[in-house]
């Protein structure tokens, strides 16, 4: 037998190929043509579901939706906004009010009232958590400041010796008011700094006017010995971080800050009116707490910028955001020596110019605001004494989840503060937000559901620089880009009667819209809404509240709104023991009408966000107000290329205005006194490109207004009857709607520049920003007007090309 096997592949028989018949190649197109049919009959259904009424609907294009899998939606949009509008209460808020009240509650010693908030939130129907960040901040440990004179003494008829002696010791405390409880706490807060720098120093005094970069410059240029001298002043206009980092660039030992009555417009004891409790008028020894963070430059966690502040995370060492010598919040009835101290001594107010005459309100106390400094035998010792920890805070986060996953609102206020009280900042805000949310869980408990999910933030860490906010926004910042449609803030939502609102341009509309629907609690004229009494202007985004890490890091369109004090009301006691139940109740909201109806408000803007199926945004708007901040910045080159001869009276009674100008950084400046004659060739060739910019403008208006058109008639097509039949037209119309709603989202991170600005690069837009000397008020195109202040006209080019490449990637996109 041979060895050899043949191989089984060539054992086995192979068939003969089949012929290929008509009717299978036929059968298999049906198959695969059937199938595809019905793949897309589903997503057209689904589509439909989820974006169209049942078909028996002619009013709102919310009105009686359906849901995958839900069938008919019981509350349709106009049921939804009768609930939001009927629900909240003033009895209800408050009730929050006093509970947020009742105690102390400074970032990261509150979880008990994170705990509760948290509890409260599901007690409403709304899934909450907590999620926590651990942070370095700072707690008070001890304080001093004393006026030391040195007089002469005669030791057993030797010759006399000099010897310092105490002349005044601040009491550096508030009164405690015998009807106002929270003023006498045994666990109130002390008088302090966030993030102040420990320090013992003495030297003599300097009266550094509001503490504005132009009010420096002033004194510098007067030839004021400002190096190893501790400066006084006044709160007001600029964030106090910016006053404190000033005078350190200058080589100042400490800072010391008061509130002047004199800014208190007409409600003064000067002009006749009785102090807290007994009147409208400040209380003597009422003081501003609050941070000295460098703000404008990086708000949230000084050692984790740009990224959360988790147990694991790598820190930064903190000396470009926090100050490096103390700094110690006064009343001014502790202040009065010390500013009595000055009288005789160096230049008064009215020597250097108008701008530093401003609401001088002492000068009935017998102050002549001389700026000194105090002569050598008249010197202060501040000390200031901090602990500084890394320890964890506490935000609270409810979810409402709504039918598109990838769209999402976010509504924040903050729950910290500086004190027990904080009725008005932030409890206020705590109270509405109970109430809108408390609201939105009886609409739930009715069967509603939103089209887009809601997300409801308390944060914590707000005070000492927007901690809590930020670090959760670096956090979740990819999540964010993805899905965040706007963020909703309210901080301070009442402590007055007079509407104050900001907002990224294209949400000014919905501003508009909800005011207009929530009756005024002033009814002057019968059936007035919060809109007709509204003064109808809407301020640009700057910092000092929650918003700034969605707006300016992230590119998410924010507004922030509530109720201020009107000219006229009474004094608010900011940061102060205060901002209590007992001032609210009596002077700030009596009956809590107003808490009610900003909780009305904020309902509605979430709502009008959150429920419709096309994002309520304007992009033409955003467009027209670009072309406003280019107009702004062409002023603002003219006035320096051009000086006027003499600056309008109005403009010092203008506080945004007025802060404006003096926190220019130009060189030698001068409202009078324009650029360098070296220089004024290139200003001129800047002034040219900024035609550039109107240009890319053009493009973009075009495309913007065109964006809004298609929306309302998308609008108007979602209100006709469509059968089920037409599935087609329906899913036609559900992708167009997407589309739509995809260009509204992403619009606003248009504007984000990767390297962030000059000397700032965690700030990525270039519309808007803090001022960089003003820390609260916005600034736009800050490249562009920092540019200018410094007369650098290449770098000014530089960021019109980039301000240009950014237009232009909104066009794009739109």
């Amino acid at each position: 037998m041979s060895s050899e096997r043949t191989p089984l592949i060539t054992r086995l028989p192979i068939a003969q190929p089949r012929p290929r018949y008509p009717h299978a190649v036929l059968r298999r197109f049906c198959t695969v043509a059937l199938a595809s049919m019905l793949i897309w009959f589903f997503i057209a259904v689904a589509v439909s579901l989820t974006f169209f009424p049942d078909g028996h609907s002619h009013h709102d294009p919310g009105d009686r939706w359906t849901w995958p899998g839900c069938g008919r939606r019981k509350i349709d949009h106009d049921q939804l906004q009768r609930i939001l509008l009927d629900t909240p209460s003033s009895k209800h808020a408050e009730e929050w009010s006093r509970y947020y009240t009742a105690g102390p509650h400074l970032a990261g010693k509150n979880y008990s009232q994170a705990l509760w908030t948290k509890n409260k939130w599901e007690d409403f129907g709304i899934k909450s958590d907590i999620v926590s960040y651990d942070v370095y901040i700072n707690y008070p440990v001890d304080h001093r400041l004393a006026l030391l004179e040195k007089k002469k003494e005669n030791h057993d008829g030797n010759d006399a010796t000099s010897a310092w002696k105490v002349s005044y010791e601040a009491s550096l405390t508030e009164d405690i008011i015998e009807e106002d409880p929270t003023s006498g706490l045994p666990g109130r807060i002390p008088t302090f700094h966030g993030y102040s720098a420990s320090g013992n120093v003495t030297g003599p005094v300097v009266y550094v006017n509001y503490g504005s970069y132009q009010d420096f410059e002033d004194l510098v240029r007067a030839n004021i010995t400002l190096k190893d001298n501790i400066a006084i002043a006044r709160y007001g206009g600029i964030f106090r971080g910016l006053k404190v980092k000033r005078a350190q660039e200058l080589g100042m030992l400490g800072v010391i800050l008061y509130s002047d009555p004199g800014d208190d417009g007409d409600n003064t004891e000067e002009k006749g009116l009785k102090p807290y409790p007994d009147g409208p008028a400040r209380q003597p020894s009422s003081v501003q707490r609050g941070s000295t963070q460098f703000l404008s430059f990086a708000p949230g966690d000084p050692t984790t910028p740009g990224y959360p502040s988790k147990p694991d995370a790598p820190r930064q060492p903190v000396h470009t955001a926090i100050p490096s010598i103390p700094s110690i919040p006064i009343s001014y009835k502790d202040a009065l020596p010390i500013l009595k101290a000055l009288n005789g001594h160096g230049p008064k107010a009215e020597d250097f110019n108008k701008w530093w005459t401003r609401n001088m309100g002492l000068q009935y106390k017998g102050v002549h605001y001389n700026v000194g400094p105090t002569p050598d035998h008249v010197v202060v010792n501040l000390n200031n004494q901090q602990e500084y920890v890394t320890t964890p805070l506490w935000n609270v986060i409810g979810v409402i989840n709504g039918t598109i996953p990838d769209e999402v609102i976010i509504v924040g206020n903050h729950r910290d503060a500086w004190v027990a009280g904080g009725a008005g900042d932030p409890n206020s805000g705590s109270a509405v937000m109970n109430e809108a949310i408390r609201s939105f869980g009886e609409a739930l408990r009715q069967g509603w559901k939103p089209l887009r999910t809601i997300v409801f933030a308390s944060w914590d860490g707000e005070e000492y620089g927007l901690i809590g906010s930020t670090e959760w926004v670096e956090e979740y910042l990819p999540w964010l880009n993805d899905a965040n449609v706007a963020y909703i803030n309210t901080d301070v939502s009442v402590r007055g009667t007079f509407l104050r609102t900001a907002s990224a341009p294209l949400l000014d509309n919905i501003i508009h819209s909800a005011t207009a629907a929530v009756l005024s609690p002033n009814q002057t004229v019968p059936g007035q809404t919060v809109h007709d009494v509204w003064d109808k202007k809407i301020k640009t985004m700057g910092s000092g509240s929650d918003f700034t890490a969605f707006q300016d890091f992230a590119g998410i369109p924010s507004l922030d709104i509530g109720f201020d004090s009107a000219p006229g009301q009474p004094v608010y006691h900011y940061h102060s023991n205060y901002d209590s139940f007992h001032w609210m109740e009596k002077f700030g909201d009596p009956g809590f009408v107003y808490h009610r109806t900003m909780a009305q408000v904020l309902g509605l803007i979430t709502a009008q966000l959150a429920d419709l199926p096309i994002i309520s945004f304007r992009a033409a708007d955003y467009a027209y107000a670009l072309d406003r901040y280019v107009e702004k910045v062409e002023d603002k080159l003219d006035d320096a290329l051009s000086p006027a001869t003499e600056i309008e009276a109005s403009s010092l009674t203008d506080d945004d205005m007025y802060f404006d100008l003096r926190s220019s950084t130009r060189k030698q400046f001068s409202p009078w006194t324009g650029v360098s004659s070296s220089s004024s060739s290139s200003a001129k060739s800047f002034k040219t490109s900024l035609k550039r910019l109107h240009k890319a403008l053009e493009k973009l208006t075009s495309r913007a207004t065109a964006l809004d058109k298609h929306a309302d008639d998308l609008d108007r097509e979602l209100k006709q009857h469509i059968p089920w039949w037409k599935w087609p037209a329906k899913l036609r119309l559900g992708f167009e709607i997407r589309k739509v709603n995809t260009k509204y989202k992403y619009f606003e991170r248009s504007f984000l520049f990767d390297q962030g600005l000059d000397g700032r690069p965690w700030f990525k837009h270039v519309v808007f920003a803090p001022g960089l000397w003003t820390g609260y008020a916005g600034a736009v195109f800050p490249g562009l007007m920092e540019s200018i202040d410094n007369e650098d006209w290449v770098n000014a080019e530089r960021w019109v090309d980039i301000i240009e490449s950014r237009m232009r990637n909104a066009a794009h996109r739109l």
